[in-house]
């Protein structure tokens, strides 16, 4: 893999949108059976990054919701 290939990949999303579609097609990826070990290693690697990026942007917008209880605005707690 050309090193502005991998440097690329590295980089953080430009949004969750894009993390999750990168995140899909490294799943679909995987689990076609086709990669070398190595490209799967480095995909696993970078659907780990992904993860976490989603993970930690839906964390915070779970911080913005508010939902109205009692005529009070709290915040969201998943059931």
């Amino acid at each position: 893999m050309p090193k502005a290939a991998a440097a690329k990949k590295s980089d953080q999303p430009t949004s969750y949108e894009a993390a999750l579609q990168e995140l899909e097609q490294l799943i679909a990826q995987i689990e076609s059976g086709q990669l070398p070990l190595e490209q799967m290693l480095s995909g696993y690697q970078r659907a780990a990054e992904l993860l976490g990026y989603c993970r930690g942007q839906l964390d915070a917008v779970q911080e913005q919701v508010k939902v109205l209880d009692d005529g009070k605005l709290s915040a969201w707690v998943q059931d």
